[in-house]
């Protein structure tokens, strides 16, 4: 019968849901890490609400290029670095796991400012809180397996998303949705927010970890991947609406008009609030970048498989000292988003290459409206980035 048969469908796909979710939404969440939201303050402060069409736009691309990394994982059952490893050459992916090396460990950097920002909104030196958020990331996946890690995220995920959904009220104003003052500086700050809507390591964490998951469904990956897409851009949005009331200038350079600004959004404990998100969103990231980085660089060059805990170790320590040589982290971070937007064309491309191979995805290989889709997204990034050093 029609209905048993719709009820049976709805119920297989739910049991699929509850299975493989966790990969996708935990790199959307990821995604709102500490340097996003602070792109997304600076945003506010600057130009109150005409980011926000923006970040409602970009939901279709975050979607159509993180759709196609967790199919890739589903079908194949395989990482993005291994598959680069067995479909080009071996100097190919070696080559390949030098940029990807090099564009985590921006992401490092820009990651351990914005905790520093976050402990120095608190009072806290930055040189007492990277180290301990440095060695906190590295104890928190020792000897832990792969499913106690994700699911220890997915709740830190749910905190982050409650601390900054309750920020949500006095901060909202009545502006106009239409940017006004479109210059270089929305520009620059339209290739920020790009970048740090689809960074290079959501491309390697998504894949691969979709992979780890065994039941790999496709259907269940794309409504999964979708979800974290709009929770992620809404809460972008709630950043850019409440950051919209601390106004630009001196008082927004310094982290105590940041505190004050926030204090008088959100009441007495709001900075507290924003700062254990902001802590909250750049440990996530840090765990789940430094997971990316190091199965992509042992899967690209074929190292034994317990090599990626040592990379994970060692990778992300020169980052963690670089936010203490500057005096101006907020530049420092929407700097490094708008870096990001090139540097991530070079997985995005071989990520697309990959998906159209009939012999690698079968039947799941990208189809026209999928072509036109994750391509249209590619190049649009680049452009945004390309108008940004107009």
């Amino acid at each position: 019968m029609p209905g048993a048969r719709m009820v049976r469908n709805g119920t297989n796909l739910l049991s699929e849901l509850r299975r493989v979710f966790g990969p996708a939404w935990l790199v959307m969440m990821a995604d709102v890490d500490a340097a996003s939201i602070i792109t997304a303050m600076q945003s506010g402060a600057e130009f109150k609400y005409g980011f926000v069409l923006v970040l409602l736009l970009l939901i279709l691309p975050l979607y159509f290029i993180q759709e196609v990394a967790g199919r890739v994982g589903a079908v194949t059952g395989k990482g993005l670095g291994e598959l680069i490893r067995e479909n080009f050459s071996r100097r190919t992916a070696a080559l390949m796991s030098l940029p990807m090396a090099i564009t985590d460990l921006l992401s490092y950097v820009a990651e351990y400012a914005g905790i520093a920002i976050a402990a120095s909104i608190l009072g806290i030196s930055p040189l007492i809180a990277i180290p301990v958020v440095y060695v906190a990331h590295i104890l928190f996946v020792y000897r832990r397996d792969h499913g106690a890690i994700e699911r220890t995220l997915l709740v830190m995920s749910m905190l982050m998303l409650v601390a900054y959904m309750g920020l949500m009220g006095d901060g909202i104003g009545s502006y106009p949705l239409m940017p006004t003052g479109i210059g270089s500086r929305f520009f620059y700050l339209l290739a920020a927010n790009v970048g740090a809507v689809i960074m290079p390591f959501m491309l390697f964490y998504q894949t691969t970890a979709t992979a780890k998951k065994k039941f790999r469904s496709v259907r269940a990956t794309k409504i999964e991947t979708f979800t974290g897409a709009v929770f992620g851009e809404i809460i972008m949005i709630a950043i850019v609406m409440v950051s919209s009331g601390l106004g630009h200038g001196a008082g927004f350079s310094t982290m105590q008009g940041i505190a004050e600004g926030i204090r008088g959004i959100g009441g007495t404990y709001a900075p507290v609030i924003f700062s254990a998100g902001l802590v909250l969103a750049g440990f996530l990231a840090l765990v789940v970048i430094s997971m990316a980085s190091a199965w992509g660089v042992t899967e690209a060059l074929n190292m034994k498989r317990d090599t990626w805990f040592k990379i994970y170790v060692l990778e992300s320590l020169p980052a963690a000292l670089v936010p203490l040589l500057f005096t101006n982290l907020i530049s420092l971070v929407i700097g490094l988003m708008v870096l990001l937007v090139f540097v991530l064309i070079g997985p995005v491309v071989t990520l697309g290459i990959l998906a159209q191979r009939e012999n690698i995805m079968g039947r799941h290989r990208l189809g026209r409206f999928d072509r036109i889709a994750f391509w249209g997204s590619a190049v649009a990034i680049l452009l945004c980035g390309i108008a940004a050093l107009l």
